[in-house]
């Protein structure tokens, strides 16, 4: 029994899937002009669907941290010289005009939302709290969301690259996020609810070889 359990552990050491359903074949990696910080709660970080640790491995300059209630951070570890600092949250501010995303260092909560609402509460006065615009139905299909305005670490990501006219960096992203969902949803065993993921997403002609791959039965 012991080995069992153990072998059903075994994960991919990067996208953090079980073997059968590694997606690393298609992993991309993406540049961003935008100084990007994940600010993250230890018990998300040994959650295999976060997409905080996706946005890590995809975006390779971007930055994580691990935010503990006993072990407090300090905005200095956190500021990159030059940049105006914003951290994403919805109950910050609109902003009215963009600036160049260059001048700009972004700060994600990665967690539940009880989790991230009280990491933003030590984080008031770090920076300028900014609240984008996300509309439309999440497509982090992993979790329940108890909100329909709710969304993923990494979709609130999407939404910020395409509001400053990241075009590129935001289809490469959506990419790799969809991927990251389906591929969960099959490890999950949730064969159904993935097809009709699938029949929605752009991954279906982008990733096409690597879906036909993974949909291929396996020995046991």
């Amino acid at each position: 029994m012991r080995s069992v359990v153990l072998k059903s552990s075994v994960r991919c050491p990067r996208c953090q899937l079980p073997p059968r359903w590694c997606v690393c074949a298609e992993h991309r990696e993406i540049a961003c002009p935008l100084a990007i910080d994940v600010l993250m709660h230890h018990r998300e970080w040994f959650r295999p669907s976060s997409t905080g640790n996706l946005i890590q491995r995809v975006i390779p300059a971007s930055r994580q941290h691990l935010w503990r209630r006993e072990r407090k951070l300090g905005v200095d570890e956190i500021r990159v010289p030059g940049r105006e600092l914003w951290i994403l949250h919805p109950q910050g501010e609109q902003v009215p005009e963009l600036p160049a995303p260059e001048q700009v260092q972004i700060v994600l909560l990665d967690g539940s939302w009880r989790e991230t609402s009280a990491i933003a509460q030590e984080l008031r006065g770090w920076g300028r709290l900014v609240n984008l615009p996300m509309t439309g139905a999440s497509r982090y299909w992993l979790r329940a969301q108890t909100d329909a305005a709710r969304f993923s670490t990494a979709e609130a990501l999407l939404f910020l690259l395409q509001n400053f006219g990241l075009a590129e960096a935001h289809e490469a992203l959506r990419r790799q996020f969809e991927l990251h969902v389906y591929a969960s949803l099959r490890a999950r065993g949730h064969k159904e609810q993935a097809q009709a993921f699938l029949a929605e997403s752009p991954i279906a002609s982008a990733f096409a070889g690597l879906i036909a791959q993974l949909d291929v039965r396996r020995s046991r």
